[in-house]
């Protein structure tokens, strides 16, 4: 088998039709042996149904809970056969041949241990998918945004249009996860997704344990897919906010040191405060206020655990 694709599907029946159809169509225009884990996250919309009726010849789990990402995934990853093995999220949809090429990009770089598509939004337009490994200045950022131009610049983990537009592999620190392909005997060195994770980060901590074991992770420009960003997400939006944020201290639990961690913490204390006068001053209701006002403080509890 050379290649598997697992898909994590809640609740976005619609979005993975299409993703669906477009990953084989890409297959159908290449020899390659592959085949496509779909894993149901409890969804309550007509998922499940729609791909035993569509898409008799995917391989479907079906969860009795939402398990979170990194879990359903790797539930596809323990059952798969392929060589290589993509992340591909269900609101993507596969363009041309990007298939075969992010394949043929690993076999010609058999140093390679990951590498991601260059992602477009659904107009087309211009998409960030690879970046650099999180800093303090890019959870500055986050909270404190300044001007457009810093937010786009490597100054906050982003690396420049120009490496995508030429068209030539770059090298990167991890895409994202919405579409990263990893080689089977990274993955067997270094484990799968760390199910600690529930939402968010999983591809960056994998990504950070791939580089350990020495191997190089690229974005392949060539290989294009669209990405129609948080789709599945935005129907919880205060629930993924804190399940970033938590994530986001798991990562820099495990990776990162302690004076980096208290300083972390400090510009999540300074955020949060900021984001609170914000609410105020945007004159929200009592009862979306009070839910916003919840939210952060579920992060300000995880962050504010002593840090050891």
């Amino acid at each position: 088998m050379d290649l598997s694709i697992v898909t994590v599907s809640y609740d976005v029946s619609a979005l993975l039709f299409a993703c669906l159809s477009s990953v084989y169509q890409s297959l159908a225009q290449t020899p390659l042996a592959a085949e496509v884990w779909v894993i149901d996250n409890a969804s309550r919309d007509d998922s499940v149904a729609m791909v035993r009726r569509d898409f008799p010849q995917a391989h479907l789990i079906t969860n009795q809970e939402n398990k979170g990402f990194a879990a359903a995934t790797n539930q596809g990853l323990q059952q798969s056969e392929g060589r290589y093995l993509l992340l591909l999220n269900p609101d993507t949809q596969v363009l041309d041949n990007a298939l075969a090429t992010l394949v043929a990009f690993m076999e010609a770089h058999p140093t390679a241990g990951a590498a991601g598509a260059r992602l477009l939004h659904g107009d087309g337009s211009f998409q960030h998918s690879a970046f650099r490994f999180p800093t303090l200045l890019q959870i500055f950022f986050d909270f404190f945004p300044l001007h457009h131009r810093l937010l786009d610049s490597p100054l906050n983990g982003r690396y420049s249009r120009r490496l995508y537009a030429a068209g030539n592999p770059f090298p990167i620190d991890h895409p994202l996860g919405a579409a990263m392909m990893v080689r089977r005997e990274a993955m067997d060195r270094v484990g799968t997704l760390d199910e600690r994770f529930f939402m968010y980060c999983e591809e960056i901590d994998w990504a950070m344990r791939i580089r350990r074991a020495g191997w190089h992770i690229f974005c392949v420009p060539q290989a294009r897919i669209i990405h129609h960003v948080g789709r599945s997400t935005q129907q919880f939006r205060d629930q993924m906010f804190v399940a970033l944020w938590r994530s986001r201290y798991l990562l820099f639990a495990k990776h990162y040191s302690p004076t980096f961690r208290r300083l972390a913490r400090t510009l999540v204390y300074l955020g949060l405060r900021q984001e609170r006068a914000r609410l105020k001053r945007l004159g929200l209701s009592p009862t979306e206020m009070e839910t916003r006002q919840r939210a952060f403080a579920a992060v300000w509890q995880i962050w504010a655990q002593e840090i050891r």
